[in-house]
C-alpha cells in the first residue's frame, strides 16, 4: 500500500463527495422561490445529501462516498398572497423549505472541504516530484 496513493485516492472520493454537495446546495440556491404550478401544490423541497466512510479495497484508504440524496421533511412556509397563481382556496401560498443561511453556510463548507481536498493532491504531487529528483541527482 503506497501511502500517496491511498492520501490520493482518499482525496479524490473526497473532492467526488464536495462536487455533488456543491450540485445539490446549487440547486436549493436556484429553487428558493419555486413554489407549485397549480393551486394549493407543494412548491420545491430542499434536497439534502449524507455521507460515509467507505475503504477502497485497491489502495486501503478510507474514502467518503455519499450515502444518500433525500429531501428535507421540514415544513414549507406559508404565505398569505392571494394573487398568487399557486394560491390555495385561502390564499396562501406554499414556499420551499430552502433557508437562504443555512444553504450559503453548506456552500462556503463544501468549498473550504473541495479546496482542502485539492491541496491534499496537490502536497502528495510535490511530494512524489520531489522524491523523483532526489533519486536523480543521487
Amino acid at each position: 500500500m503506497d501511502p500517496l496513493k491511498a492520501a490520493a485516492a482518499s482525496a479524490y472520493s473526497g473532492l467526488t463527495a464536495q462536487s455533488m454537495r456543491l450540485r445539490i446546495v446549487s440547486e436549493n440556491i436556484a429553487n428558493v422561490e419555486s413554489t407549485g404550478r397549480t393551486p394549493g401544490s407543494d412548491p420545491y423541497r430542499r434536497k439534502t445529501i449524507s455521507f460515509s466512510q467507505a475503504m477502497d479495497e485497491v489502495t486501503g484508504a478510507s474514502t467518503v462516498k455519499i450515502s444518500d440524496v433525500g429531501n428535507d421533511p421540514s415544513a414549507f412556509l406559508v404565505e398569505h398572497d392571494p394573487g398568487h397563481p399557486a394560491a390555495d382556496a385561502k390564499g396562501n401560498v406554499k414556499r420551499p423549505n430552502v433557508n437562504m443561511i443555512v444553504e450559503m453556510t453548506d456552500l462556503r463548507q463544501a468549498v473550504r472541504s473541495y479546496e482542502a481536498n485539492l491541496q491534499v493532491i496537490r502536497q502528495g504531487r510535490e511530494m512524489s516530484s520531489s522524491l523523483i529528483d532526489m533519486l536523480r541527482s543521487s
